[in-house]
């Protein structure tokens, strides 16, 4: 299977390139210590050893690309947080080509990551840095910032002379941009802007030493042409003076089509790569293959364990990004039809926001899709697509300001939407606002390289179809059926199909191989009976959880607070033989007896049912007096028979107690969560308590809810 489906990604990648097509993909997988509980492994972004595991991580990439470069660069900063967090970058040359064979980061020395870089004399390395600036026809001159231990070159490279007067222009005196908070607006570089590139050189302790280390404080180059020249020219002077470690810091690098830039980062619970956009899906899987691999060798997984036997995602999300090797080559600027026609998409095919999503969904979601915000916004959101349609080629202005008020959440947020456009063509995200990147994120983390790469083939083979053809030429209106019909695997299969379906049609197919990666996580079993006569599915359904208290007010953080105490669980009734008058079945959910939904699986005719309970009370949430709802009892009767079919859903171990630990794998929690699913047959159904009558409330079209009933 893994010869098929590489063969499956080459061939998309050929299919593309002979179109004309260049879609780069970029990602941000998310790793955690599955067996920790610690805060830093559960729900802060930072602490424990979780920078050192990050340093690890760091270590086994960078030996995965020979001549590679490492940057200690800015990380987020939220409200709250005194400094930026931590962030370690590879720099690295897409040909193979070593882009540094200077001095390495201390990290990477084995045993002592600070070695012994302390040696070297700062002032020793100005003069050989200044010379072979100069050498390649740059101005160079020393400012004179009366600091032992440091020294700072002002380097021009337009042919310009660079001006030192530290009265006149006290910003040459500036602090690293380490050394205090990020502003709001992000760090900016005027120096830089203006021309002027400083460059700091000092002897200091950074992040997991103890000595101090020769540390150069990079500015923010603006072409990667200058900044290798820069980089040269720091290799040659810190080899000449036998330096055997140097930390690089300060802005982040330059990069184009010839470069890469991956990050690792801390985030609530995980450890976030920002993985360089790939220029093709082969790439994609060869990075991502020594990725996983590497995050397992230093102990981190893209899974979670819980102690009932439940799996999840790391907790940090898997987004992924599309774009072009430029930012007016970007699919979207070359086919400005793609992104209206890739909204209109997305309305339509609830599939694509549900199957490969993380567990928060809905519209208080940290990704939103267009239309789980207000109605009157899903008509305005139609009018502007009807609106572009109108134009032949919209320019990338025209896209950016036509749509960034509608993918966004409700409180106007364009990070929190599922299709995120804020580095499409963004005016007041200086640097980094006009990349001409679209951002899917609502998708989980995905549990291997390889069904990372399907739905990245799955994307890029949705945009390919829709630049050839408009395939959903109107903005579909789901109403209530988005979060009822659509919560149901049931139904989000049906669509997957349609969309396989839809691409066939337009000469972009997906191969076997591919969809067989995507089938895990459209099912997620919980349990199955097979009897005589029928087999009785019962699977994992979505649920939409709500924000608690204003949506505003909870902006600035890194996380939000929700009432994630309900559940929905699919019960699917498959009949065989001649047994399939589904009215002819009694089943029963904790005493209620509720009808089946008549629906085809293509093949034969099965009962559908949606079942909804609250799973535990949270210490604060919504529906103060509804109590827990555990365990939930199935009790099913068959046409003719005397037979009742008991099946209870447990939260927790039926028995009580607590469980031993954590699963230690795959295999535990499997058995973990078989042993909540618990069944039994009553040889008499006249041994039970007849089943009640549901009261309509209750119900909805695909849904049976119990938290109305807490008699």
């Amino acid at each position: 299977m893994t010869d098929a489906f590489d063969a499956a990604v080459r061939a998309q990648d050929g299919q593309l390139q002979a179109d004309g097509l260049a879609i780069w993909v970029g990602s941000e997988p998310t790793f955690t210590d599955r067996s920790a509980e610690t805060p830093e492994w559960v729900s802060e972004a930072l602490g424990g050893d979780k920078e050192a595991r990050a340093r690890q991580l760091l270590q086994r990439l960078a030996g995965e690309h020979p001549g590679a470069l490492i940057v200690r660069t800015l990380g987020r900063q939220y409200r709250g947080e005194p400094r930026a967090r931590w962030s370690y970058g590879l720099y690295f040359r897409r040909d193979g080509e070593a882009v540094w064979s200077g001095p390495p980061d201390p990290l990477l020395c084995a045993g002592d990551d600070t070695a012994s870089a302390a040696a070297a004399d700062v002032h020793a390395l100005l003069p050989g840095i200044a010379a072979a600036l100069s050498a390649s026809g740059w101005a160079v001159a020393e400012v004179d910032a009366g600091a032992a231990g440091s020294g700072r070159l002002l380097c021009r490279c337009d042919g310009g002379a660079p001006v030192v007067d530290t009265r006149a222009r006290p910003e040459l005196l500036r602090d690293s941009v380490h050394d205090h908070p990020v502003p709001e607006q992000g760090a900016e570089d005027a120096l830089a802007a203006a021309g002027d590139y400083l460059v700091v050189l000092e002897s200091r302790v950074v992040a997991g030493g103890d000595r101090p280390v020769v540390v150069v404080d990079l500015p923010a180059f603006a072409a990667v042409d200058d900044f290798l020249v820069f980089l040269s020219a720091l290799q040659s002077a810190a080899t000449a003076t036998g330096l055997t470690g140097l930390v690089l810091r300060g802005f982040p690098p330059p990069v184009d089509g010839t470069v890469a830039f991956t990050t690792v980062t801390p985030d609530p619970a995980v450890i976030e790569i920002n993985m360089a956009p790939a220029a093709d899906a082969t790439t994609f899987l060869g990075w991502h293959r020594r990725l996983y691999a590497a995050a397992a060798a230093v102990g981190l997984s893209p899974q979670r364990f819980h102690y009932n036997g439940a799996v999840t995602d790391s907790g940090g999300g898997g987004q992924l990004t599309l774009g072009g090797p430029t930012p007016l080559d970007s699919p979207f600027f070359r086919h400005p039809q793609l992104l209206p026609r890739l909204v209109r998409y997305l309305v339509r095919h609830p599939s694509l926001s549900y199957c490969f999503a993380t567990d928060y969904l809905g519209g208080a979601s940290q990704a939103p899709r267009p239309d789980e915000g207000t109605w009157d916004r899903l008509r305005e959101l139609r009018l502007a697509l009807d609106q572009l349609g109108r134009v032949a080629a919209p320019s990338p202005e025209l896209l950016w300001n036509s749509l960034s008020h509608f993918l966004c959440d409700t409180s106007g947020n364009l990070h929190r939407s599922e299709l995120n456009i804020e580095k499409l063509w963004n005016p007041y995200l200086p640097g980094r606002g006009q990349l001409g990147l679209v951002e899917f994120r609502a998708f989980r983390m995905q549990v291997s390289p390889e069904m990372a790469t399907a739905l990245v083939l799955l994307l890029r083979a949705v945009c390919a179809m829709l630049v050839r053809n408009d395939v959903v030429p109107d903005l579909a209106f789901w109403g209530s059926e988005l979060h009822e019909r659509f919560a149901l695997p049931f139904y989000l299969a049906q669509d997957l199909e349609q969309i396989y379906v839809d691409l066939a049609a337009q000469g972009v197919a997906l191969p076997e191989s591919v969809r067989e990666q995507l089938q895990p996580a459209v099912r997620q079993p919980v349990g199955e009976v097979v009897r005589p006569g029928f087999t009785l599915q019962v699977d994992a359904a979505l649920e939409f959880w709500p924000l608690l208290g204003d949506v505003a007010s909870q902006e600035g953080g890194g996380s939000r607070l929700v009432d994630a105490s309900s559940r929905r669980v699919q019960v699917l009734l498959r009949p065989t033989g001649d047994a399939v008058d589904l009215a002819a079945w009694e089943l029963a959910v904790n005493g209620y007896r509720v009808p089946l939904r008549r629906e085809s699986d293509g093949t034969a005719v099965c009962g559908l049912l949606g079942v909804r309970y609250r799973s535990f009370k949270p210490w604060r949430g919504l529906h103060p007096s509804v109590p827990a709802q555990d365990p939930v009892t199935l009790s099913l009767r068959q046409p003719g028979s005397d037979q009742l079919l008991r099946v209870r859903l447990h939260e927790w171990a039926p028995g009580g107690g607590g469980y031993a630990g954590l699963p230690a794998d795959a295999g535990e929690a499997q058995r973990r969560r078989a042993a909540r699913f618990v069944v039994e047959t009553l040889a008499d159904a006249a041994e039970s308590d007849p089943p009640r009558g549901t009261p309509s409330y209750a119900l909805t079209d695909y849904t049976f809810d119990l938290r109305c009933l807490t008699d």
